[in-house]
């Protein structure tokens, strides 16, 4: 193996090499979780009119002007304004118009008094408060402008940006397209989900969890295969998955005899452009473009490895697919135990969070061999430890990325 990559530099390469995928049109509700291709500008105000912020009476502030508890003002009640179905007249002189939350507020009224500041019968209201103009009135525009910017392109549109979409007038969204993934676990050893072990298998879980990340991370996915230790079965699996725009391929990258994975990407032209990370988990990561432009990641077949690979390298690149950089936030925490560690390699630890009055703290999920796969359980940081740094003592502090694998 050539010198080993620093992992940022290796993350560079990849997105170096990951290009904006095309957009196509979306309805709105099926954009959930998709990336915007092309800014979103306002086609009207929002809200298109002045409205009432709550159920009461629209009035004109100057008639309560006298008005308090012991004295309160009479108005006349003349219509009433419902969501929906304004009120057809104006507010005259000493006159109100009953009037409920998200309704329209009536020509020439200044100001809403809610109604548990009034009391009415017989066509009258009676007003106990003295009311500012103004009062409990949402403007039209408050909240958007017709022609503002309201959604950026390369958005990832939660329910939030998807609301937004469709109160500024949106039906449709212009999204890039959803990134093909594919994804190869080979190995002879490997048996199907709930089949009897035979001697020296073992569960074939890459098959199952690395798919998951790629959905999570907005792919979709185009195959999903197994491919035992043979040359030539190796090739006819990836020919086939470099239709695909990202590959992710587990096991057999190395140089050993039944290592098949590095000689079948050369014989597909599939072109180098990293092997091997200073990084632990993952050390025996490999990358490379195929002709078609396919992103083609080998990466090591331990199932943690193979997780925390896809996540430092294959999700990004997805994300730059969709015209998306956004990354989990990373801050720091202090680190509750000791942790032994020589120079040499970035290790990503798999920890649980807690947050102190002094903020963060983490500690490792249990042990943290490459082959246990149960160390991602409640795992809800990654530290990463830098290349140079050697043991690390309880107290420390350590950068940390918040993840979603808890």
């Amino acid at each position: 193996m050539s010198e080993l990559l620093a992992p940022s530099r290796a993350l560079e390469l990849v997105l170096d090499a990951a290009h904006r995928l095309d957009g196509e049109r979306v309805p709105l509700e099926q954009a959930l979780d998709r990336t915007l291709a092309g800014a979103i500008h306002s086609k009207r105000d929002v809200p298109g009119f002045d409205n009432s912020a709550m159920d009461g009476f629209a009035l004109r502030a100057a008639d309560t002007a006298a008005a308090d508890r012991s004295r309160p003002v009479e108005l006349e009640i003349v219509d009433e304004s419902r969501a929906g179905s304004p009120a057809a007249r104006e507010v005259g002189p000493g006159q109100a118009i009953r009037i409920s939350t998200g309704a329209m507020v009536p020509a020439a009224a200044d100001a809403v008094v809610r109604v548990e500041d009034t009391s009415s019968q017989n066509g009258l209201v009676s007003v106990r408060a003295r009311i500012e103009p103004g009062r409990d009135i949402r403007r039209a525009g408050e909240d958007v402008r017709a022609g503002e910017l309201v959604l950026a392109d390369g958005a990832l549109l939660g329910p939030a940006e998807l609301g937004v979409a469709a109160s500024v007038g949106a039906a449709e969204l212009d999204c890039t397209r959803r990134p093909r993934l594919a994804c190869l676990v080979t190995g002879d050893e490997l048996a199907p989900p709930g089949d009897p072990l035979g001697p020296g298998q073992i569960g074939n879980t890459n098959a199952i969890c690395l798919p998951a990340q790629g959905r999570r991370a907005g792919a979709e996915l185009t195959l999903v295969e197994t491919v035992g230790d043979d040359r030539e079965a190796t090739v006819e699996a990836i020919g086939r998955a470099l239709d695909s725009d990202v590959v992710a391929i587990t096991g057999g990258v190395s140089v050993g005899p039944h290592d098949h994975v590095k000689p079948a990407l050369a014989e597909l032209g599939v072109k180098e452009r990293f092997w091997g990370v200073a990084l632990r988990p993952g050390k025996p990561t490999w990358f490379g473009v195929a002709d078609s432009g396919a992103l083609v990641f080998g990466l090591p077949g331990n199932p943690v490895s193979a997780m925390v690979t896809f996540h430092l390298f294959v999700e990004p690149a997805l994300a730059r697919l969709c015209g998306c950089d956004q990354r989990g936030a990373r801050v720091v925490a202090a680190i509750d135990v000791d942790y032994r560690k020589a120079p040499g390699r970035m290790h990503v630890v798999r920890c649980r969070l807690q947050s102190k009055e002094d903020g963060f703290h983490v500690r490792p999920t249990k042990a943290q061999g490459s082959h246990v796969l149960t160390s991602m359980l409640g795992a809800d940081a990654f530290a990463y430890l830098e290349i140079e740094r050697g043991d690390v003592s309880a107290g420390e502090y350590v950068e940390i990325e918040l993840v979603d694998y808890p």
